[in-house]
Formats: structure tokens, C-alpha cells, sequence
């Protein structure tokens, strides 16, 4: 068999994202395990992991590419750095039919370019194999709480992004030093395991959701919420899990009970957008709402939170919503106000730990089918585009393509 080359691309968009496909370790793991395989690493000065640390384990550093057959990044690779007739992996956000992202997918079939995206690589059940989810619900909880010590001067906690890594993270947690509030997280999925993971580690203490809603504690107390917890059916009847998920439609939100008693808010569930949403903008300017932190992990944009106007940024995290004008002001601005954590690229902030993860578990699970036999199909569903077209899984995109603007 002959030699293939993996290249490690250096991240092009702005702001440039830190994380990597593969740690300096891992790479040198898929050399040994893999003879066949050789890792190159495009020089980059804004990886996490330095260009001596890839060196130190025998990975080579080159500028050029142009001569590898597989290409790895995390973003979405700018324009003008795609190579032609090159198999790339990275989130491209096109499989939605995102508008700025179209020139990208158009470019992507003109240059002959095999495109797999990391998002829709999933099993025969269809979940997913490699994300980062569980890294944005530990940041986004975090921040959650940071937001919440910065408004009411309980305590001080470093950025995460200051933390070395998911460890240097947990030992920070330690300094939270919280009144007996009330924290409500929503979801199931990996975001809200990873949110759950910094809150068992700064010591709260979860509760159901019956006792979060009509008993005082003396300490502070979380609760996490399915969707059953919080959406009625119209019209009466119980709760049906497969038939929210179908039709969305046909229930609506009771999140307004947890308002009255919460004082932070982590939402971590997926939103539909046919779904109801927890609660609106005329329900915030009630007196009973309660909330005055919402750490919005997921970041819709005027999706299931209606304070989620805009997304902030790893370096400016935070700002108040004012839901009598609908904007957004400096922190701190009123005490009426409610102070919004909106940033959407969580993982960035602990982009060591996040990568490590997210590369073991594409050793574990991708490379195989990636470079040999793709028994079960599973880089072929997740190829969008390949030999100038659409892939069959993805001919929904075509009028997408087609659009002229």
C-alpha cells in the first residue's frame, strides 16, 4: 500500500481558532500504530500545541501542503487557501444552507475538492462520533459562573482561557464561593453533561426539578432539565418524546415556572426552530422573573432565549440585556438589566484539552474507515461533496449552490 500523507492545516479564519485535529502525542500515535501513514504539520504560530512540540515527537513542519493526500483542519478554510483535487475534513457550516458560507461550498465543487464534514459523521443511529460538545457545556458553565461572581462580587475566578487546561480548570472551581442560589440547566446531550461536570466539580449540588421549584435550600442548588420538564402538549395530554422531536409544533413552553425561582440560567438543550421557545422577551419584563445570568452555551441567535440578540466573543464574554428595548448595554449597566454569556466558540477556550479529546476520538473511531475499508459507510454519509458534486445525501443543498447571491 502506498504512503498516505495527512496534512495538518494551519487555521485561516479570523478569529483564528487555536484547536487541532490531532495533539503532538496523538500524531505521533497514528504514525506508529499506522506505517503506512505519515502526519505532516503546516507551521503555524497560533496552535495551541507549538510548532517544537509536533517536532519533539518526530512530526514534520513544512509550509507546503500541496503534496499531501488528506487534509485536517477545525474551521471552515478560507477561500483562497483551498487546494484542489484535495480530501478535506473540517466544519464547514454549509449543511444548513448558511448563507455566508455559500461561496465556500461553490468553491469547494468547482476545485474538485472531496469534502467530509466532521458535524454529520455519525453512526448508523445517527449519533454523532466526534464533536466538542462536552467541552463547550464545561466552559459555558463556567463562564456561567464567572458571569455570576463578576455581577454580584461573590468571588473571582481567572478566564478560562487563562486555565492551562480542563485540570488547571477544575482546581479554579475550587474558588467559587456561592449564596444559596438557583441554577437551571437545560438538555441531555453532551454540552449539558460537560455544563453538569463543572457544577458537581465547584461542589453544587444537583436536585430534581420538583424540589428546585418549591424548596429552599442552604446552599446552592442546580437542577437539569429534559424537554418533558417544560413543554406542555396544546390542547392537554402527556408528554410525547418522539412526536416533540417530529412536531414540535404541538407543544408549548411552561419554562416561566423555573424563571420565578432561578437566579442563573445555562441553556444547553438544541433548539428546533419550529419549537416553542422557553420563554419571551414580554415574560422577561414580568416582576416575578427571577433570572439575572443567562450563560446561553448553545448561542441561537433570537432563537430559544430571547436576551441571545448577538454573540459575544471569548475576549469581550459578557453583556446586559435590557428586555423593555430589546438591547444590548456595557455590564453592569442596570441592576434591572440581565447579564448574557453568548460566546459561540466555548471549546476555543480550553483548546488543549478540547483538541485531545476530540483526536482521540477521531483515532478511535474515524481514522479506520477514513484510510482503509469504510465498512459501515460512515465517511461516505458524511461526504458533502465529492468529484465536482453534491453527494446524494446532500442534493438538498443544490438550489443552495445554484443561488446567484
Amino acid at each position: 500500500m502506498s504512503l498516505i500523507k495527512i496534512g495538518l492545516i494551519r487555521e485561516g479564519k479570523n478569529p483564528p481558532d487555536k484547536r487541532v485535529p490531532f495533539t503532538p502525542a496523538q500524531a505521533e500515535e497514528i504514525e506508529q500504530r499506522f506505517p503506512q501513514v505519515k502526519i505532516v504539520c503546516q507551521q503555524s504560530d497560533i496552535r495551541c500545541y507549538s510548532d517544537a512540540e509536533y517536532e519533539a515527537r518526530g512530526i514534520a513542519i513544512q509550509q507546503d501542503v500541496t503534496n499531501c493526500d488528506i487534509l485536517m483542519g477545525i474551521k471552515e478554510v478560507p477561500i483562497n487557501q483551498l487546494i484542489p483535487d484535495k480530501t478535506y475534513l473540517f466544519f464547514s457550516h454549509t449543511i444548513k444552507a448558511q448563507p455566508y458560507n455559500r461561496k465556500l461550498l461553490q468553491t469547494i465543487l468547482r476545485n474538485n475538492i472531496r469534502l467530509i464534514d466532521y458535524e454529520v459523521l455519525k453512526d448508523t443511529q445517527g449519533n454523532r462520533l466526534v464533536a466538542f460538545g462536552r467541552y463547550a457545556g464545561i466552559v459555558g458553565a463556567y463562564n456561567g459562573l464567572w458571569a455570576y461572581g463578576k455581577r454580584f462580587g461573590h468571588f473571582e475566578l481567572r478566564r478560562a482561557f487563562e486555565c492551562f487546561d480542563i485540570n488547571d480548570l477544575k482546581l479554579e472551581l475550587r474558588k467559587v464561593n456561592l449564596p444559596p442560589i438557583k441554577i437551571v440547566l437545560t438538555g441531555a446531550g453532551r454540552v449539558a453533561k460537560g455544563a453538569m461536570e463543572t457544577l458537581d466539580t465547584a461542589g453544587i449540588r444537583k436536585v430534581n426539578p420538583s424540589d428546585f421549584l418549591h424548596q429552599t435550600y442552604s446552599g446552592p442548588v442546580y437542577t437539569q432539565l429534559n424537554s418533558a420538564a417544560y413543554h406542555q402538549k396544546n390542547g392537554g395530554g402527556s408528554f410525547n418524546r418522539d412526536e416533540f422531536h417530529r412536531n414540535p409544533e404541538r407543544y408549548h413552553s411552561t419554562f416561566t415556572q423555573f424563571t420565578k425561582v432561578a437566579d442563573i440560567l445555562l441553556a444547553g438543550a438544541y433548539w428546533n426552530p419550529n419549537a416553542p421557545v422557553l420563554f419571551t422577551r414580554q415574560e422577561m419584563l414580568a416582576p416575578d422573573f427571577k433570572t439575572k445570568v443567562i450563560a446561553d452555551i448553545t448561542c441561537d441567535i433570537n432563537g430559544s432565549v430571547p436576551s441571545t440578540i448577538r454573540a459575544s466573543s471569548i475576549p469581550e464574554p459578557l453583556y446586559d440585556y435590557d428586555p423593555a428595548t430589546h438591547a444590548a448595554y456595557p455590564v453592569n449597566s442596570h441592576p434591572n438589566f440581565v447579564t448574557v454569556m453568548a460566546v459561540d466558540n466555548l471549546p476555543c477556550e480550553l483548546p488543549r484539552s478540547a483538541s485531545e479529546e476530540f483526536g482521540r476520538d477521531l483515532i478511535d473511531r474515524i481514522l479506520k474507515p477514513l484510510l482503509f475499508e469504510d465498512k459501515e459507510e460512515t465517511i461516505k454519509r458524511a461526504t458533502v461533496a465529492e468529484n465536482g458534486k453534491l453527494t446524494s445525501g446532500f442534493n438538498y443543498l443544490s438550489e443552495f449552490v445554484n443561488a446567484k447571491n
